[in-house]
């Protein structure tokens, strides 16, 4: 239940606000993309945790790649 919200919010993020944004994401999945799969594959906790985790790493330092949850 509480996956299905988050997951929702993610979605609803990348249709109305990820559009306006540059495209900066250094990793393919791109870190929403990651999030969505983290949390299904985890659960909310600790899938919100690797996700978070991922967007730390996702900045201009970063080489990126390919990065499956």
């Amino acid at each position: 239940m509480l996956g299905e919200i988050v997951i929702s919010l993610i979605k609803a993020y990348k249709r109305l606000i990820s559009p306006i944004l540059p495209k900066s994401c250094r990793f393919y999945p791109s870190c929403s993309d990651y999030a969505i799969l983290s949390i299904e594959k985890y659960g909310v906790l600790k899938g919100s945790l690797k996700a978070f985790w991922r967007v730390l790493r996702c900045n201009p330092f970063s080489k990126g790649g390919v990065d499956y949850p």
